[in-house]
Formats: C-alpha cells, sequence, structure tokens
C-alpha cells in the first residue's frame, strides 16, 4: 500500500496532503529508466575496456606464447647460420688449403632456391610474412648446411689421398748410407767412366760392396723387375702412384717379384756390379710424371737439416760417374 505524503503549507500554516497525478508517475519512471540505462552502459564500457572474455584471455595467452616461441626460434636460426659461417671459414681457409684444394665459392655456398609457390600454402594465414620468413632461412640453412656435409666428404677423401701420397712418395735413401759417405756420384751433368764425354747423369750411385740392401723409398708396387746384361743389368722398378715412380740399377739379386706391394723401407734387392757398371754400386733413379728428377730433393725423412746440405754437396761434385748408358 503506497504511503500517503504530506506537505507543509506556510501559507494556510497546516499539512496539505500531496497529490500525484499519473503524468508525474509517468515521467518520474521514464527518468529513473533513462537514468538506469546510462549507468548500464557507463558499466558496460568500463567492462568491455578493463576486462575480458574467457576466450579472449585464452588467445591473448596463445599469442604471446607464440610471439615467445617465435623470438627462440629467430635467435637459434642467427646462432646456427653464424655457427655454419665458422664451419665454412675453417672448410675454406684451413683444410682446403693444407689439402691444396681450391675453397668452394660463394655463388655455390649462398646460392638461392627457387619456386616462386613454394610457400603457396601460408598464404592467407595469420602472421604470414613472419612465418614465410622463418621457413626462407630454415630452408636456406639446409641447403647450406648439406653443401657443407659434401665438401667435407671431399675433404675426408683428399686427407685420405694426402696421407697415401705421403707415404707413396720416395722420401728416404735407398741404402743405410748413415755416414753419407756412399753416395759418390749425383744428378746431371758427369763425366762418362766408358766415353769418357760429359754426359747428363740420371740418378746418382751409391758405391757399396756387392750385396749390401736395397730398400724401397716409398711404398708402390713393383712395376718391373728385369735382367740385362748391358745398360742398367738387374734393375727394380717401383710405382708408387701420385706420378712417382723409382728404379734401382745394377744389383746382384731381388727380393721382390712383379706386381707386389711394398711398403717404404721394405727389403727389394741387393746392391751388385750387373749391366754397364765399372764397379759395385747401386744406381737410383726418381721420376715425377715422366721426367727423371734429382733424388737427393726428395730424401727429406732421412736428414738433419745439416746432413742434408752435406749430402747436397756431395750430390753437387762433378765427377766420374760409375755407369754409363
Amino acid at each position: 500500500m503506497a504511503k500517503i505524503k504530506y506537505y507543509y503549507d506556510t501559507e494556510s500554516c497546516r499539512y496539505e496532503r500531496i497529490k500525484v497525478s499519473k503524468w508525474d508517475i509517468f515521467w518520474n519512471s521514464l527518468g529513473f529508466l533513462a537514468v538506469s540505462a546510462i549507468l548500464g552502459l557507463v558499466m558496460l564500457l568500463v567492462y568491455t575496456v578493463n576486462f575480458e572474455s574467457p576466450e579472449e584471455a585464452q588467445l591473448r595467452k596463445e599469442n604471446a606464447d607464440l610471439k615467445f616461441h617465435f623470438d627462440l626460434l629467430d635467435k637459434d636460426l642467427v646462432s646456427a647460420q653464424q655457427m655454419l659461417e665458422f664451419i665454412q671459414d675453417r672448410d675454406d681457409n684451413i683444410y682446403r688449403v693444407m689439402l691444396g684444394a681450391e675453397p668452394i665459392p660463394s655463388t655455390i655456398r649462398g646460392a638461392g632456391f627457387g619456386g616462386s609457390d613454394r610457400y603457396r600454402e601460408l598464404n592467407g594465414l595469420a602472421q604470414e610474412d613472419l612465418i614465410r620468413s622463418n621457413y626462407e632461412e630454415l630452408d636456406l640453412l639446409k641447403k647450406q648446411l648439406y653443401i657443407q656435409t659434401k665438401s667435407y666428404d671431399e675433404v675426408v677423401e683428399l686427407a685420405k689421398r694426402k696421407e697415401e701420397m705421403l707415404s707413396s712418395m720416395p722420401a728416404i735413401q735407398p741404402v743405410s748410407n748413415k755416414e753419407l759417405k756412399w753416395l759418390t756420384s749425383g744428378f746431371g751433368w758427369r763425366m762418362d767412366p766408358i766415353v769418357r764425354t760429359r754426359r747428363r747423369h740420371p740418378g746418382v750411385d751409391y758405391s757399396m760392396a756387392i750385396g749390401s740392401k736395397v730398400y724401397a723409398t716409398g711404398d708402390g708396387v713393383v712395376a718391373r723387375v728385369e735382367t740385362k746384361f748391358s745398360g742398367y743389368g738387374k734393375q727394380i722398378e717401383i710405382d708408387h702412384g701420385f706420378g712417382y715412380k723409382t728404379k734401382y740399377a745394377h744389383l746382384n739379386g731381388f727380393e721382390v717379384k712383379r706386381g707386389q706391394k711394398v711398403k717404404r723401407g721394405e727389403l727389394i734387392g741387393y746392391s751388385g756390379n750387373s749391366g754397364r757398371s765399372t764397379g759395385p754400386h747401386l744406381h737410383y733413379e726418381v721420376k715425377v710424371n715422366g721426367t727423371k728428377v734429382n733424388p737427393v730433393y726428395y730424401m727429406f725423412r732421412d736428414f738433419t737439416a745439416e746432413e742434408y746440405e752435406e749430402i747436397l754437396r756431395l750430390a753437387s761434385i762433378e765427377n766420374i760417374s760409375q755407369d754409363s748408358y
């Protein structure tokens, strides 16, 4: 039941009943509704600005997580690229230089990859540019890594060949000449002991007793075991590969046969006086790619620096050789 309200009338000095018309009730109700609506809108606006739905909160968290992991991925890609560049630099400027190989051209190492539609499945995705950029960096990194692995395969083969070549090189004396006194005639122009004219001597001579041991100067395969009554007489020729061949002439006997593999320092025969020879000795030759060269230049395994200087001096003396061809 509605309360009856009164007001005090100062003119009549008594309380008069307040009369409310229907229009007053209507406008009061309308004003109340308007104020309520305004307050509701204000509260909704405040809530919208300062609060978010659970779905929005979840999306915001997922976006933050994605950005965090994209940043980590980008840092890892940069770090991996820097490490690869370090490896490439060592490959080109250390390993390949040591093995006598040309560096890989930058046009090959840094070449891109074709295909305008390579990433078409990314079209229309949110953050398309960011995802595409990471894919491109990753694909380039994978290609460069593949090129580097192929380069290392080549380097390994070169290293194996280098080790084999060093073992095959005729790098020691063919006899036990510790005192250096057995080398009696060197490479180059010498007096022929029979025709008595200056002729080019194609090797070096070691004067020694018949039956002295003769050794292979490098790893290889025996290409010739031959006996003649003139010229080189009894001789052995070894093919060391890599363009190297050695000849051991005027021998007295053999310890190897044709086709046999030998190692550096292995006994292959005995010195003698066979063929066109003026006395017991070993004639030793080195060929490089078919050209006869000074064997002394390849005897770097046997000597100290002082001994090598002495053997060079002895080999340079122009005297009479002990054989004629």
